[in-house]
């Protein structure tokens, strides 16, 4: 009969780890591996971004174990890296939300050509349009024959919907700034 892997502890983090809230960097307190000797930073960056650490046979996002050492348990749902930079995991850039609260402070995809997360531009009808998901519903736009309104029913809907909450800074904000379209 295999063995349940035991949950780790705050306790058992302080340890293993040292955790520095200003920098968001683990250090080794003891020398658990050849990989993971004492003095040095701990984990390793994955493909996807995310720094890991392993302990004890388990391997957990260094911004979840941060949760774990400051606050002594692990969050509910998400943390969020509120600059958007993976490796940061500082304490400040840190933040417990929910799944749909993370998706709205991603970055803008690679093929976005707008530069404007949730605007884009139909060939066929040669026009401008907002796209927007709330709970699971997609909104519904006008097309428009200009982006910079396209960009402003973006940017009215995160206001109505309280993307600003999640999202700490909208292209569609930033877009019509640089503008001057929107006031401060």
């Amino acid at each position: 009969m295999k063995k349940k892997p035991e949950i780790l502890t705050q306790k058992r983090l302080h340890e293993l780890l040292h955790y520095d809230v200003g920098t968001g960097i683990f250090t080794n307190r003891i020398t658990r591996s050849s990989n993971a000797i004492i003095g040095f930073e701990a984990g390793y960056t994955k493909p996807t971004g995310y720094i890991v650490i392993c302990i004890d046979n388990r391997i957990y996002r260094a911004n979840r174990l941060a949760y774990l050492y400051v606050e002594g348990y692990f969050p509910e749902f998400v943390v969020d890296h509120k600059n958007r930079i993976k490796t940061d995991n500082s304490w400040s850039n840190l933040r417990h939300a929910s799944h749909q609260c993370n998706v709205r402070n991603n970055s803008l995809q690679k093929n976005n050509t707008s530069k404007v997360k949730g605007v884009s531009f139909n060939k066929n009808s040669q026009k401008w349009r907002a796209h927007m998901e709330v709970n699971g519903v997609k909104i519904p736009f006008k097309r428009r024959k200009y982006k910079h309104t396209a960009v402003i029913d973006r940017w009215e809907a995160e206001v109505k919907y309280n993307f600003n909450t999640c999202n700490t800074s909208s292209s569609a904000y930033m877009f019509l700034k640089e503008r001057a379209l929107i006031c401060t």
